[in-house]
């Protein structure tokens, strides 16, 4: 996995990160790449299981009759 220094950090700088990171339960690294992914994802992300729910709320769901017990037998494509 790709590392990355960051030179010259001031102390205030390294001081909120701390505390930040602190805020968020976590440590000063793994808030950095928190910060960092957050910076440069995309705005307009398709997230797949969101617009799979929001599809689903629009239409009043799905109602599914399963059965408990023997699992279902596999399709057959043949």
């Amino acid at each position: 996995m790709p590392a990355v220094v960051i030179r010259n950090l001031s102390d205030e700088t390294h001081r909120a990160l701390k505390r930040r990171a602190a805020e968020h339960g976590r440590s000063t690294e793994a808030e950095i790449r928190a910060i960092l992914d957050s910076a440069v994802a995309p705005a307009d992300r398709l997230r797949i299981g969101s617009e799979l729910a929001a599809f689903g709320r629009r239409f009043g769901g799905v109602d599914l009759d399963v059965e408990r017990g023997e699992p279902p037998e596999p399709a057959d494509f043949e």
